[in-house]
């Protein structure tokens, strides 16, 4: 596993699905990895937990995250990760949300780097591929403590660390730290992979050259435009009309059905996630680069809102740029009933003529969360 010169799809909750994975790499995505799963849950062969470290085959490059506080637990889910194909395991110590935390795992771990250091040797020890960790800069903004818990990672084996520019405490509130990032990546042999606010190829491409990480980890930026990885990779921007964006979402709907099975068990579980998935996507606005660079440079795209006022949208990209819930639940429908994409697009437009216009179209719409 070589962890210098990737774009890796970062542990995404619920986002990080097998289908959607496989979305990426249709997409250029290469490195991609897991949802979390609880190692105490995957010793005690919890079938949903072990379901989250199964791997597609065209997933060549896999690594499975988990959350864990006690050594044995780590390196049975370890291994339970490795017999179904992971190239690397990560152990997640940036989880911010409070059931992570309050059970010992996660951003917590932090806050016991000695602790921490001994979990991820005994892991690197019972494990035989190479374990990573991912990290916030610290539990709160008075209490960043990255670069000691990175230089313990180092000194206790760790193959790499991921660090998510920002502490527990701001989640995603706050702009990502990259002169941070920059400071742990230069006191660090091992690579070190920065995460944050990776919206577009410019801004992956100034922040890794200026921070010198080894790696970047997209999540939010994939999850509005899974197209990202060919973006960076080749450092132009793709526009998709709306009728391409309406395929990629139907194309998602279409590896759900083969993921979750075409019936209504499978329905019903497919719809746990294609109209979340469809939340992200409405968020997606072209920024190229002549336009938004420079703008880039002062405050992360990621976390700009743009005024959502165009007059001359097409019925169908206004259909596609909707924030409502209730008509990501009504196209994801749709799209799981289509029998192709021009019965996807066809139905898209019905839908959009038996919908009452959204309130308060000309609001301010965020690109993304936070």
């Amino acid at each position: 596993m070589d962890f210098r010169g990737r774009v890796f799809l970062a542990p995404l909750t619920k986002g990080g699905n097998l289908p959607f994975r496989r979305l990426c790499l249709q997409h250029g995505g290469e490195v991609t990895m897991g949802e979390m799963a609880y190692a105490y849950q995957v010793k005690k062969r919890s079938k949903s937990e072990l379901a989250l470290l199964r791997k597609h085959p065209d997933e060549t490059c896999f690594g499975a995250q988990i959350a864990a506080s006690k050594p044995h637990d780590a390196i049975v889910a370890g291994l339970a990760a490795v017999e179904r194909g992971a190239s690397w395991v990560d152990l997640n110590c940036g989880c911010p949300i409070h059931d992570i935390v309050r059970r010992g795992m996660g951003a917590v771990l932090l806050q016991k780097p000695v602790q921490l250091g001994k979990l991820v040797a005994e892991m690197v020890k019972g494990i035989p591929v190479p374990v990573s960790v991912k990290i916030r800069l610290g539990w709160s903004e008075d209490d960043q403590n990255a670069s000691e818990v990175a230089r313990i990672l180092e000194e206790s084996g760790a193959a790499a660390i991921c660090v998510h520019g920002r502490t527990r405490e701001q989640r995603y509130s706050r702009k990502a730290d990259w002169d941070a990032i920059a400071r742990i990546a230069a006191e660090r042999s091992v690579p070190v992979i920065g995460n944050g606010d990776l919206l577009t190829w410019y801004e992956t491409h100034e922040r890794w050259q200026q921070s010198g990480v080894a790696s970047v980890m997209v999540g939010r930026g994939a999850l509005i435009k899974p197209w990202l990885f060919r973006e960076i990779a080749e450092k132009r921007s793709w526009e998709p009309t709306a009728e391409e964006r309406l395929g990629i979402a139907f194309w998602l709907a279409q590896a759900m059905k083969q993921h979750f099975r075409d019936d209504e068990k499978g329905r019903e579980r497919a719809m746990r996630f294609l109209p979340w998935h469809l939340g992200f996507f409405c968020r997606y606005r072209p920024l190229p680069a002549e336009r938004w660079q420079e703008a880039s440079r002062q405050h992360p795209l990621m976390q700009t809102r743009f005024a959502d006022d165009e007059t001359d949208l097409s019925v169908l990209e206004r259909l596609l740029r909707d924030p409502r819930e209730e008509l990501h639940a009504a196209l994801a429908g749709e799209l799981w009933a289509a029998a192709d994409a021009a019965d996807a697009q066809q139905r898209a437009l019905d839908l959009a003529g038996r919908l009452p216009p959204v309130a308060g179209a000309a609001a301010d719409v965020a690109t993304a969360h936070g």
